[in-house]
């Protein structure tokens, strides 16, 4: 879920959910400069995933934290950044891949059974 503190303007009538992967081992600042009337700023921690929503013509900046300064050492267009997020045909469960080799199915079936999975402990003895 995607944490909204700094909620684009009224005029802005489409957005996409993003994702920025800090994959240095820098802190780095991401901001969103380009878009009037919003100010976007975030630190990212190595290794931190940031997920946000901005207009599709939005830019990241990337600042990657130097001793006592901050570089820009990249613009990302948040287009690049959008998380495409899965339709129900992309779990389709009738159609099955088979494992060339033994034939069987890749991916098993799931057990959508409901039933109780607890079970007492019994001690052998």
């Amino acid at each position: 879920m995607a944490q909204i503190l700094d909620s684009l303007p009224p005029e802005q009538s489409g957005k996409i959910l993003c994702c920025y992967i800090n994959a240095t081992s820098k802190i780095q600042v991401a901001r969103i400069s380009n878009i009037s009337n919003w100010y976007f700023e975030r630190v990212v921690f190595p290794g931190q995933r940031l997920v946000f929503e901005a207009p599709p013509e939005a830019h990241m900046e990337i600042h990657t934290g130097m001793m006592a300064s901050a570089i820009l050492s990249d613009t990302i267009p948040c287009d690049r950044l959008a998380i495409h997020e899965p339709s129900s045909s992309d779990f389709n469960t009738d159609s099955v891949t088979l494992d060339p080799i033994s034939k069987k199915p890749i991916v098993q079936s799931i057990n959508t059974k409901r039933e109780d999975t607890t079970k007492p402990l019994t001690i052998a003895g």
